[in-house]
């Protein structure tokens, strides 16, 4: 299949920034129902917590996570498509029961086969940094032990 047939199956920029934005409301509930029939029966998700293969345990995880968030919201700042990829720079606000509203800001790799579906998606994000940025003590003690250990 020649790389411009590829291209065309893949979803454009403004149809991947359409749907990823009706996925997520700061009135209510996420749902990603409407995506599920984008990904690939064998897609492999990964994020800095967690390894899951296989779209029925994608639709599951995303499920749990609807459950947990009173609210969550995702703003797309930059998609960019190359080849069989895309890629998206975020800030999705979360809102659980007990704790407040906290923005963590990351980036989202997608992959796609050769029909078009996401096989592959990669979620890059710094989950723990963002968390203790909103906590003024631990702010200090996080940032200064990650830049004795890894800076």
């Amino acid at each position: 299949m020649g790389r411009d047939s590829l291209q065309n199956k893949i979803m454009s920029i403004e149809e991947i920034k359409e749907l990823w934005s009706k996925t997520y409301s700061a009135d209510g509930k996420p749902d990603w129902s409407h995506i599920f029939p984008f990904y690939h029966e064998n897609i492999i998700f990964q994020d800095s917590i967690q390894r899951i293969e296989g779209k029925v345990e994608f639709e599951a995880m995303c499920n749990r996570l609807a459950k947990r968030c009173k609210s969550l919201r995702m703003d797309i700042y930059t998609i960019i498509k190359a080849d069989n990829s895309v890629m998206m720079e975020w800030k999705m606000t979360m809102s659980f029961r007990v704790f407040p509203t906290k923005p963590i800001y990351g980036a989202t790799r997608l992959t796609f086969d050769s029909d078009g579906l996401i096989i592959e998606q990669r979620d890059y994000y710094d989950l723990w940094g963002d968390i203790c940025d909103g906590i003024p003590v631990v702010r200090s003690i996080y940032r200064w032990l990650m830049r004795v250990f890894f800076g």
